[in-house]
């Protein structure tokens, strides 16, 4: 049985938890320095507790040294050494981080990485699942022009000016909020500020916003550099979200003081499990001389499983990683070294036991996408 060591007992780490050993088919043992939590989890799920702090490379070595697979969701900065000790334990390893920097520092250590295993960053819902859609949508084009990548996590029911609840890691949303953004613009490789590039869209009768965030490309701009015109990602939020943060992240100066601006989300902002995770994919280019686009949409909900209700980020997350790991038992995914998002199949991702939630029936599609165009839509190739 394929043994996971998963670090953090968290909104995550416990939809994770839950998907894993319910498939029956993984051994998981879940290490956090909160005993409580842990505690928590193992009266509801059949895990293996470990009270570990990460910090500690002895401790965390130990911990993983029966073990096949690692997952991290822990806050993005505790990644790299996670990464260093899978090394020398020749375990693979898997994250959720968005950040750009840490991915980067994961992408080196991979370089030294023994046959069999693999460290592949990135495996949520953005960067993640947003990469494996857009970057299959491409493939039916013989020249593309333009690829629009917008996804958010919503309150389903929003109240307040700033219309959001947290439904993930802090850390990680204000992440987004303050670093800078990839982008590929007029065929080059760009760096845009977060929270500009302002637009405005509809979606099955609602209105929503969308503004530069980082992060979310992955490592898409590098996969796709010189093949078009145009690669961006913004987050999708409820009209008038953004003009706060403005004022919060910019004319307040807490993009400076994120400490600060952590404790005020998490003192002010309550949690919600009543979501819907929007994911809006759109690519445009040329196929037998005709200048076409193909649009990928889908509303995620939140839903009862195991008869607790998860929140849409949890279950789209979550399904995600999941989804990696299960792949990778089944030699699925490259079998060395760092891996992309962009290098899963896309069918065979949504056909996964972990990654068919992303067309469960708690999610609604808006259009065919190109994973099911018919061949007539297009002449020539298929």
């Amino acid at each position: 049985m394929h043994t996971v060591l998963l670090l953090g007992a968290g909104k995550i780490g416990r939809m994770i938890a839950r998907f894993l050993v319910d498939s029956g088919d993984y051994r998981v043992k879940v290490a956090d320095a909160d005993a409580d939590a842990l505690r928590r989890l193992a009266d509801r799920v059949a895990i293996e507790p470990v009270e570990l702090d990460v910090a500690d490379a002895a401790a965390l070595g130990r911990a993983l040294a029966d073990c096949d697979s690692v997952i991290s969701a822990l806050s993005y900065y505790h990644n790299p050494d996670v990464a260093q000790a899978a090394l020398a334990a020749g375990t693979s390893y898997f994250d959720l981080t968005e950040d750009v920097e840490t991915t980067r520092r994961v992408r080196e250590i991979a370089e030294q990485a023994q046959p069999g295993q693999i460290f592949m960053p990135q495996c949520g819902l953005a960067p993640g699942f947003i990469s494996i859609v857009a970057h299959h949508l491409t493939k039916y084009f013989d020249k593309l022009d333009i690829v629009k990548m917008r996804v958010g996590a919503l309150p389903q029911f929003p109240t307040g000016s700033l219309k959001y609840n947290l439904t993930w890691s802090t850390d990680g949303l204000i992440n987004e909020y303050c670093n800078p953004c990839d982008a590929v613009y007029a065929g080059r490789r760009i760096d845009v500020l977060p929270l500009e590039g302002l637009e405005h869209f509809s979606l099955d009768g609602v209105r929503y916003e969308a503004f530069n965030t980082s992060g979310g490309l992955g490592t898409l701009c590098e996969t796709l550099e010189g093949q078009l015109r145009e690669l961006n990602y913004k987050t999708i939020r409820y009209q008038g979200h953004r003009d706060q943060m403005v004022m919060l992240v910019n004319e307040l100066q807490l993009g400076e003081h994120r400490d600060t601006l952590k404790e005020i989300l998490e003192r002010s902002v309550p949690i919600t499990f009543q979501d819907v995770v929007v994911t809006f994919c759109t690519v445009t280019g040329w196929r037998d001389n005709q200048l076409v686009q193909v649009t990928d949409a889908r509303k995620i909900y939140h839903e009862y499983i195991g008869d607790e209700n998860w929140s849409a980020i949890q279950i789209t997350t979550a399904a995600g990683i999941c989804a990696a790991v299960d792949m990778h038992e089944a030699g699925k995914l490259p079998e060395r070294g760092f891996v992309r998002q962009e290098q899963v199949d896309f069918d065979e991702f949504i056909a996964n036991r972990f990654g068919k939630h992303y067309d469960a029936a708690s999610a609604t599609r808006f259009s065919t996408g190109a994973g099911s165009l018919p061949k007539a839509s297009f002449k020539g190739k298929n």
